[in-house]
């Protein structure tokens, strides 16, 4: 599985050529974060507030095991946007986030996703660090087994996440 890395900046998401997107872009949020941050905010505000509307209209609510697809229009390079819902942001922690990154890695899986762009969970509020998020989904990733593995995830982080995560991966890259 390939791993690479993706500013949370809009402006950097319209400069990477289309081949290089990834099909799909997966939005965890909590359900009580409001307005919503990171990722899911960027789209929000790039699709003038559909998110905020859907939440607004109970639509979606970001409850713990909920799913949502929908295109993403023509204002993002993206073939489809699903969120997940991760429920309470209060006592998020590690055993959290490794039961997070499992069913979000199966959904995928079983909508046949081989590559897709993703803020891990509790990236966008901080409750999980860059690297250590990058460590836990990585060790996820060795045990899932899932068919069809993903042949790429983009992992989507703020400047200072995406400098800690590339840190990492520069450092798994030379160890191998």
């Amino acid at each position: 599985m390939r791993v690479s890395i993706l500013a949370a900046d809009l402006a950097k998401w319209d400069e990477v050529e289309r081949a290089l997107v990834a099909s799909s872009l997966l939005l965890p949020i909590f359900s009580d974060e409001r307005p919503l941050r990171g990722a899911a905010g960027l789209v929000d505000w790039r699709l003038c507030g559909r998110l905020s509307r859907l939440l607004r209209a109970g639509k979606a609510s970001g409850a713990r095991g909920e799913t949502l697809m929908m295109p993403p229009g023509r204002r993002l390079r993206f073939g489809r946007i699903l969120m997940f819902g991760l429920g309470p942001s209060k006592d998020y922690g590690e055993e959290r986030f490794r039961h997070d990154v499992r069913w979000i890695r199966k959904v995928a899986a079983d909508a046949g996703l081989t590559d897709y762009a993703l803020e891990p969970p509790g990236r966008a509020t901080g409750l999980i660090g860059a690297r250590r998020a990058l460590e836990l989904w990585l060790d996820e990733s060795r045990k899932d087994g899932l068919d069809p593995a993903p042949s790429a995830v983009t992992l989507v982080d703020s400047a200072s996440g995406h400098k800690d995560m590339a840190d990492l991966l520069r450092q798994r890259r030379d160890s191998q």
